[in-house]
């Protein structure tokens, strides 16, 4: 059966819905990251910073301390799945979480730290 274009619409709102929802939930783990470096570290006001770098495929999750950068995570814009780095410019294989399931979601903004070790427990 031929899609129609009201289809095609509904389907294109959906996955924009989509992304920009991963794009909040990745911002919420920005700011869940630095609420634990904030926690870890007796609220020190060093210059520890964690922001979204997007790129074609992937939001890339920065961390910058102290003006050193080094990738923190990857995240799928389209699919909401994040992964491990295993360099600048690319994920290690294997999802670890995926933002769009309630409760991974929730788990992981309760249980990031700023040094990574959730992204090894999967």
């Amino acid at each position: 059966m031929p899609t129609t274009f009201a289809d095609y619409a509904a389907q294109q709102d959906a996955r924009n819905t989509i992304e920009l929802n991963v794009r909040k939930w990745s911002l919420m783990l920005c700011d869940a990251l630095l609420d634990n470096f904030k926690s870890r570290n007796n609220n020190s006001s060093s210059d520890y910073k964690f922001y979204i770098e997007s790129g074609r495929k992937y939001h890339k999750l920065i961390m910058d301390a102290n003006g050193s950068r080094s990738v923190h995570a990857f995240i799928d814009r389209k699919s909401g799945e994040v992964y491990k780095s295993a360099s600048w410019k690319s994920p290690a294989k294997g999802v670890r979480y995926d933002l769009r399931l309630i409760e991974q979601r929730e788990w992981l903004l309760e249980n990031a730290d700023w040094a990574g070790g959730y992204l090894y427990q999967r």
